[in-house]
């Protein structure tokens, strides 16, 4: 069996380590040269658009799926017409642009912020007495780990925020004043069998994840279930799933989906009894998915930047390090480590300790 991964970076590695146990092959096609999934499978090396490098991917591999949302949906749409691709391009389409999601939440009765589309400075000055102080300003597309957005404050901000987005056609949003941020990650394969994990709870500095910790038993797992299973039954969706969510006082406001295996959900692989990514490859194969039972109490801590010398992040007990093959970049995930405890307590030292680390190196 040979699956066709569009993107090459830590995802994509990540999908193709939980395949080889199952006898997957993989062909990934990335722009980079230097993509870190190239090593455990063929890269067909250049843009998402050559129509040489499609057709290969299209005649060679049985199924098709993607490591992120910003490859071009019409790439999706000619893989489809020739061969499986899960998820659907409809999903793409969809998460692809803010405005379109939105209404899709809402159109599902999905909470959201309230929001409005804006093409111009004067259309952003007219929406702000709807939407309210404070807001945030998004791109409609290709925005991720906080790029294209600004925060509004005050009438002061509007043009500045306008102008660093360059006249692209955008979103404004209220701030949600939210307790806290979780995300749930679901699976479902092409027969329509459907599995959950628990709750995971996320804490992001500059936009950017640091922290996810999973959340057995949550009080709002059965409400994030219920809004997953309305997006992948009107998506008719295949795959993995992420939903993020606010909090805000025993309810849950939609922010955004990824139709993807997600950051939030790295946890699974130590943490699982059967992890995301396994789980992705079963649900796009049509194989029974595996259990998402909680193994212990278990977290995820990213390393953003920089790394740590891997011998200091080793000495942490019951922690398990994931290193992405990533030259360090300012902003840029270069890896991530588990950890896994038997109490509350226990989880809460590993990741004070594993956060330092992470912050030391970030700073250098």
């Amino acid at each position: 069996m040979i699956v066709g991964v569009l993107g090459a970076g830590q995802l994509a590695r990540m999908i193709a380590l939980a395949g080889y146990p199952l006898g997957v092959d993989f062909i990934f096609l990335d722009p980079s040269v230097d993509a870190c999934a190239n090593r455990l499978g063929e890269h067909l090396h250049g843009d998402y658009n050559d129509p040489r490098l499609l057709a290969q991917l299209a005649e060679r591999a049985d199924v098709v799926t993607y490591e992120f949302e910003n490859v071009p949906a019409d790439v999706a749409e000619f893989l489809a017409s020739h061969t499986q691709v899960h998820p659907a391009p409809k999903a793409l389409a969809v998460a692809q642009d803010r405005l379109i999601e939105k209404t899709f939440f809402h159109d599902l009765a999905i909470p959201t912020p309230a929001y409005a589309a804006v093409n111009s400075l004067e259309s952003l000055e007219q929406a702000m007495p709807v939407i309210g102080w404070p807001a945030i300003l998004k791109s409609r597309t290709l925005g991720y780990d906080g790029k294209g957005q600004s925060l509004l404050k005050s009438a002061d901000d509007l043009k500045p925020a306008w102008e660093q987005l360059a006249g692209v056609p955008a979103v404004v949003e209220a701030f949600v004043p939210f307790n806290r941020e979780v995300s749930i990650i679901a699976a479902r394969n092409v027969s329509g069998a459907t599995v959950y994990y628990p709750l995971s709870e996320n804490y992001h500095r500059g936009g950017i994840l640091r922290v996810s910790e999973s959340r057995d038993n949550d009080p709002m797992q059965q409400q994030a279930e219920t809004y997953i299973t309305r997006l992948m039954e009107a998506l008719d969706y295949v795959g993995v799933l992420a939903l993020e969510l606010f909090e805000i006082d025993g309810k849950l406001i939609a922010n955004e989906f990824a139709p993807r295996v997600h950051n939030s959900g790295h946890w699974t692989i130590e943490g699982a009894e059967t992890s995301q990514f396994e789980n992705h490859l079963r649900a796009i194969l049509d194989l029974p998915l595996g259990a998402t039972t909680a193994v212990g109490k278990t977290a995820m801590v990213n390393f953003i930047g920089g790394l740590p010398e891997t011998e200091q992040l080793l000495t942490i007990p019951r922690s398990h390090l994931h290193l992405y093959d990533k030259a360090p970049r300012k902003g840029r995930k270069v890896a991530h480590a588990t950890a896994r405890a038997d109490t509350t307590g226990q989880l809460a030292e590993l990741i004070k300790q594993l956060t330092e680390l992470a912050d030391k190196a970030d700073d250098s």
